[in-house]
């Protein structure tokens, strides 16, 4: 429910047009309704799902996380990214 790999290219001018969301360290439950797919341009986290996953992410990662997904996030360094729903 939760993938990342570094993007290629025309993926990251793609993101270009995405919203932009940041936030300093800190830890705070999350549940996606809809599918995410983001775009790490500064820092890391950490995002544990309910399931016990775990998945580490950091600048020039593209990350998704799927429709369900309850989990936590855990900022390790202050975070940057463009997003997209859906």
């Amino acid at each position: 429910m939760m993938s990342k790999y570094k993007p290629s290219e025309e993926e990251i001018t793609q993101a270009e047009s995405w919203g932009i969301w940041s936030k300093e360290p800190s830890e705070f439950p999350w549940f996606y309704d809809e599918r995410e797919t983001c775009l790490i341009l500064e820092g890391s986290a950490t995002v544990t799902a309910a399931d016990g996953s775990v998945i580490h992410f950091e600048k020039g990662d593209l990350v998704t996380f799927e429709a369900g997904l309850e989990c936590t996030w855990k900022i390790d360094k202050a975070i940057r990214k463009r997003y997209k729903f859906g």
